[in-house]
């Protein structure tokens, strides 16, 4: 197939999101199919290279703006114009869109135009957000957006069983799974690092807490900073690593000089980061999924979350991790602690998370996705035939009796 992906994150963005794009994109691309995708420019590159042929994909990228508050990150524009003289140029198979802002809104819009098969993912609870920031007051027009957009597709893919079962009382249609896997070869307890764990000022025998991800107000860090302080009460020697960027990083290095913050890594580094704790606190409720959970339980770490999300789907409380009620921040907060005083619960949750995420494997999930596509592309086909059998039909001449 001639597939086009929309979206408006991508690599080297550094994010869920687009780390889980590149994983299919690459999938797709090993099995033979054509991609292209098309994303905003980003700071750094330059407007004159706007489209260019890598390996796995073609990428054509076009204006954005910052995203207020995440000046690394670019919101797409509207681009129905260029979109048509890229489709009408080379006529993709199946136009897929990631993200629901503008430039994905355009595409959407433009596909049906030309009478190009849709689909779309449900990545981000963007209108679970608005809390976070303090515009709850928008929640229900974000919401009613993100339904609308969706709904103009063949398709809507969502990572989890939870999140499918409310996105369909929401009025969403036509939802499919698209769950997430690990790459165990990268994320594995092989990674862990002595020399890591010294850098960070511990001993082979000190509880080291990890955490990776965006530092912005929708992961809750004080509930994290809360439940590592609880730690520290029965394990004096514990550390707290966070493993990541963003807008609220400077306010919290000052706020918590007892934190490593060692910024964004990827790759190796990354797993090494991961590999070398021992404990991984998970403490949002806004994710659609948390790559960083089945990450954390690929590199052998204790993992404690909110029964929410990917933790939901594979954690068994007690067996391979520990959860909590959604919102009871004192059964999360008593989980930690009881990770921290009980070396050897930690060592068997390590060990079962590790098998847990080794059956997780990008190949079954790629698979499934493109016979979803697949099938998606197969029915619209299908009702176009039969539209325009119909359409030739009424327009014959009724015979005469």
């Amino acid at each position: 197939m001639n597939i086009v992906l929309v979206t408006e994150t991508y690599a080297p963005e550094i994010n869920g999101v687009a780390m889980t794009l590149g994983r299919l994109v690459d999938g797709l691309a090993a099995r033979g199919h054509r991609l292209t995708i098309i994303r905003p420019r980003q700071r750094h590159e330059s407007p004159r290279f706007s489209v260019t042929q890598r390996l796995a994909c073609r990428q054509v990228r076009l204006p954005g703006v910052p995203i207020p508050g995440y000046p690394q990150l670019r919101l797409g524009l509207p681009a129905g114009r260029r979109l048509r003289q890229l489709w009408t140029l080379n006529r993709p198979d199946l136009v897929h869109v990631a993200t629901e802002g503008p430039l994905g809104a355009s595409a959407i819009t433009m596909a049906r135009q030309l009478g190009i098969p849709v689909t779309s993912s449900f990545h981000t609870n963007f209108d679970q957000y608005t809390r976070d920031y303090r515009i709850g007051w928008m929640k229900p027009i974000v919401a009613a957006w993100l339904r609308h957009v969706h709904n103009r597709t063949l398709r809507t893919f969502a990572p989890t069983r939870d999140l499918l079962a409310r996105l369909e009382t929401e009025g969403y249609q036509n939802l499919r799974l698209l769950s997430r896997g690990v790459d165990s070869t990268l994320f594995n307890p092989g990674r862990r690092d002595g020399s890591l764990r010294a850098s960070w000022g511990v001993g082979p025998e000190d509880p080291v807490v990890l955490h990776v991800g965006r530092i912005a107000a929708e992961k809750n860090y004080p509930l994290l900073f809360r439940a590592f302080d609880a730690i520290k009460a029965v394990q004096p020697r514990a550390r707290l690593v966070l493993v990541g960027d963003g807008p609220l990083l400077s306010a919290y290095q000052r706020q918590r000089p007892d934190v490593m913050f060692t910024g964004f890594y990827t790759g190796t580094n990354l797993a090494r980061h991961y590999a070398s704790g021992d404990i991984y606190l998970h403490t949002s409720i806004t994710e659609t999924f948390g790559n960083v959970v089945t990450e954390a339980l690929g590199s052998g770490l204790a993992v404690s979350a909110f029964d929410y999300a990917a933790a939901h789907e594979f954690i068994r409380h007690g067996e391979n991790g520990l959860t909590a009620p959604v919102g009871d921040e004192a059964a999360f907060i008593a989980n930690a602690v009881r990770l921290a005083r009980e070396p050897t619960l930690r060592e068997r949750l390590a060990t079962q998370g590790a098998l847990t995420a080794r059956g997780l494997t990008w190949d079954a999930i790629v698979d499934r996705f493109l016979a979803d596509l697949q099938e998606a592309a197969n029915e619209f086909d299908r009702t176009r035939a039969s539209g325009t059998q119909l359409s030739a039909l009424s327009s014959q001449p009724s015979a005469t009796p």
